[in-house]
């Protein structure tokens, strides 16, 4: 078979522009969760979040382009644009050169503006890039663009799964031939009335608002909820031969994957179903000892349970050292899986496991290391990272020290 290496990486979150500044704040413990200063909280029982208040989209874009993008794909082109830097090409062939992109839900920002628009001024100053700028799978489309890839380009779109699924998309691209290269990028920035208002009305998320950085307290018995996040992450995909013969460096190997169905609950996780994307992507693997898990750990009452009953089932005696990054950037939806892949292999890299945050209070049915509030030094050889989604789909993937 094939084998799949990642070369390149880039990251944006709520606690940073760049992949090392943001590994640097995470691994630190710090937070960036906030108030809210998008819009107007006032009405809302919500008033936090992972917000990037920093970000110039004109870094990324021409600012002639800026008015074309939702802020996710703008966020993703930063990401993009730092992963296809850090992988370090010269000349590459275009045709074998893919994207597989992924959000959850893509353009709400823009979205709810023309919606207000349509309603208040009529159909006739909805913007020409409405429908362009909401597209999720316009986040690929562009990418491919700036980047000149004419390969493959796919789309996620698996709720809280993307991310992890774009890869796996990808990865399997590689595999069966569709290209030698893939550049996966997952974003999302949902951060507005409408998607905050949203969530909230569900009861998913946490009402901590005088401690927005303790609001996000994943497997804590205290956790009341998610807190949402925005940001994007990057990774260049390539044959591993490829990687080598251009002296590349790698940051690891995708040496597993698994998808699966709950067909339980649109909300609602069930056990079987994550355990059996864990244990489809750990039989790919070989059953190899794994190290670390960056779990999905939303800190919400149901996840938290029961993905830990589902490591337990997996690994029995064995359960490897698991944490949630979630507590310092929040939830960013589709994007999650692409950042957390990330943090795991700097994870890998940097021989640190980072923290769970905001760790305080045992919770009888969450009883795993869960790496409390410092990081630890340790060098992983295979990690593992958890996404599952509303509508039941999950999705897992390894990846292996090279």
């Amino acid at each position: 078979m094939r084998r799949v290496v990642v070369t390149g990486i880039g990251m944006i979150n709520s606690l940073g522009l760049d992949k090392e500044s943001s590994f640097k704040a995470i691994v630190e413990g710090q937070c960036g969760i906030k108030s809210i200063s998008s819009f107007d909280t006032t009405e809302h029982t919500v008033k936090i979040a992972g917000e990037i208040t920093d970000f110039d989209p004109n870094t990324v874009m021409n600012p002639k382009e800026v008015k074309k993008a939702d802020r996710f794909i703008q966020l993703g082109l930063a990401a993009a644009k730092e992963a296809m830097a850090d992988a370090k090409f010269g000349a590459f062939e275009a045709e074998i050169f893919g994207v597989s992109s992924a959000s959850g839900i893509g353009g709400l920002v823009v979205i709810e503006k023309n919606s207000v628009i349509v309603n208040s001024a009529g159909p006739r100053k909805i913007s020409p890039f409405f429908i362009p700028s909401a597209l999720i799978n316009m986040l690929g489309g562009m990418v491919s663009i700036e980047h000149g890839l004419k390969g493959p380009n796919l789309s996620s779109v698996t709720a809280c799964a993307a991310g992890t699924h774009a890869i796996s998309d990808a990865t399997k691209t590689i595999i069966t031939g569709g290209a030698d290269k893939m550049l996966v990028v997952g974003a999302e920035a949902a951060i507005c009335a409408a998607g905050v208002g949203g969530f909230a009305a569900m009861k998913a998320l946490s009402t901590r608002n005088d401690e927005p950085k303790r609001a996000s307290r994943p497997f804590d018995a205290e956790r009341d909820g998610f807190i949402m996040g925005e940001g994007a992450g990057a990774l260049v995909l390539e044959l591993y031969e490829d990687a080598l013969a251009r002296g590349a460096h790698i940051y690891g190997e995708i040496v597993g994957f698994g998808e699966s169905g709950d067909a339980s609950h649109i909300t609602s996780p069930s056990l079987d179903g994550p355990l059996r994307a864990m244990r489809a992507a750990y039989k790919m693997a070989g059953c190899p000892k794994i190290d670390y898990i960056n779990a999905h750990g939303t800190s919400t009452p149901a996840n938290d349970k029961n993905e830990t009953a589902a490591i337990k089932e997996l690994f029995g005696a064995n359960v490897p050292q698991v944490s949630s990054t979630k507590g310092q950037i929040g939830h960013c939806l589709g994007a999650a899986g692409a950042i957390e892949a990330v943090i795991s292999l700097m994870a890998i890299r940097d021989e640190i496991l980072p923290p769970t945050i905001n760790y305080e209070n045992a919770d009888p049915d969450c009883d795993l290391d869960y790496i409390p509030n410092v990081a630890r030094k340790y060098k992983a050889d295979y990690i593992m990272s958890n996404s599952f989604g509303f509508g039941g789909t999950n999705g897992s993937v390894i990846f292996k020290r090279v």
